[in-house]
């Protein structure tokens, strides 16, 4: 790479800083370079007539502080996702619509999984209301049994969670 190349890099890099937000605690990845934006085009072009009106792509790569990783992408059709029945989501949704349940899943993301370790966190209730989240939690799919009193977020359900947090902060 040239000079002139390298320099043209460099202003683009601070440029792409300077916009980003200063009230981010953390940087945003693609500020500025659509690397992901330009496969999904690809895949559309590819996929021909099918994806003429366009599509949806969200994916990750994540390790948790319990040193578990997970990578995982998805995509869809905007054809599919505006005929489909947004009904069906509500449930999904609902579970995910209480600041405690959110603070569960973060929790058990962290490495606490057993209902006793959860229901000994400040604030998070009683042992019944403990339960209760969990079953609405585990009844949408964000949660799953792993043995005795124990709970995991499924694979297949973590990059996806982390996906609805990121597309609901301000």
């Amino acid at each position: 790479m040239d000079l002139e190349q390298r320099v043209a890099e460099l202003e683009r890099r601070l440029t792409a800083l300077e916009g980003r937000d200063s009230d981010s605690a953390s940087p945003r990845l693609g500020d500025g370079d659509f690397w992901a934006l330009e496969g999904l085009r690809q895949q559309l072009t590819d996929v021909g007539e099918a994806g003429a009106d366009g599509g949806v792509l969200y994916a990750g790569s994540v390790r948790l502080p319990t040193g578990e990783q997970y990578g995982w992408q998805y995509g869809a059709l905007t054809e599919a996702l505006l005929d489909g029945d947004w009904a069906d989501a509500a449930d999904s949704f609902a579970a995910l619509g209480h600041p405690i349940r959110l603070r569960l899943l973060r929790e058990i993301l962290g490495g606490l999984r057993t209902a006793a370790e959860l229901a000994a966190l400040d604030g998070a209730g009683t042992t019944g209301q403990i339960y209760h989240h969990l079953r609405q939690l585990t009844g949408a799919g964000w949660l799953q049994a792993a043995g005795r009193g124990r709970y995991e977020v499924p694979p297949a359900r973590v990059v996806p969670l982390l996906v609805v947090l990121t597309a609901a902060r301000p």
